[in-house]
């Protein structure tokens, strides 16, 4: 077997694991739940990918850790800032492509590439969980709902809400506020939805970007954001088949390319 070049990346709330083979190919990817030891799970995933492969370490070129978390991963043999790897795995799955968003578990950020990939400038989001999946998390739990089926509620509301609060803390009390008022949970959903909708949209305008854009990380699962997008944007947002593993990959691809 040939050498397996490796990225890590430990996301506050999930953990990507991706390999290369030496022809830059994508042989595996995981995603786990990044629980309370980062450093820890990092570890079962890598001896899971060797499992996977009936290899042993010997057989790996190189490992590359991001992630807020990738200070914590022993093994790695290097760190890089999420932002960097983000953008080399976008470039990697769309090269045509020059403007990603990327929203996480308690950030996001809107980042410009060139063609080969690397990163010309960036602006992520101050430090609140509005208009990240921790956001859409406290909202549906609130509403009662799993945070994969706020996407479906959303889209069935006929109500057009604006909500008053970007922080979390206070949008909960709204939201508390509005199903007081028997106000239906598909509306608060939409409300929600469209807030970081435009919260996303303010970010992306401090940059100079064009089109394609490529939706990344956990909240781009959310269609009804998605759609949302699209239609104030009036652009095609792309959204890969997996968009929680682009910073994954493009550590990866900084490993085979480094060691």
């Amino acid at each position: 077997m040939s050498k397996l070049f490796i990225g890590i990346d430990v996301g506050s709330r999930t953990t990507k694991i991706a390999c290369l083979n030496a022809a830059k190919k994508i042989i595996y990817t995981a995603v786990q739940d990044t629980g309370l030891y980062p450093g820890k799970i990092a570890e079962t995933m890598y001896q899971q990918l060797l499992k996977k492969f009936q290899t042993s370490p010997e057989e790996t070129a190189g490992i590359y850790a991001t992630g807020y978390g990738r200070y914590l991963v022993k093994l790695a043999d290097k760190t890089i800032t999420e932002i960097t790897c983000h953008a080399r795995g976008v470039h990697y799955l769309f090269p045509e492509s020059r403007t990603i968003i990327d929203i996480g578990g308690q950030d996001s950020k809107s980042i410009l590439v060139n063609s080969q990939g690397k990163v010309t400038d960036f602006v992520m989001n101050d430090k609140c969980a509005a208009g990240t999946g921790r956001f859409l998390e406290v909202v549906s739990t609130r509403l009662g709902y799993e945070i994969a089926d706020l996407s479906n509620l959303a889209e069935s509301s006929s109500l057009n809400l604006k909500m008053n609060n970007t922080c979390v803390v206070f949008a909960e009390s709204e939201i508390i506020g509005m199903l007081a008022q028997s106000i239906h949970p598909s509306a608060i959903a939409s409300s929600v939805i469209n807030s970081i909708a435009e919260r996303t949209v303010n970010l992306l305008s401090r940059l100079k970007w064009s089109p394609e854009i490529i939706f990344t990380g956990g909240v781009a699962k959310n269609s009804f954001l998605q759609k949302k997008l699209t239609g104030i944007l009036k652009n095609n947002i792309k959204v890969p088949e997996n968009p929680f593993i682009t910073g994954a990959i493009g550590a990866a691809l900084l490993c085979l390319e480094e060691m």
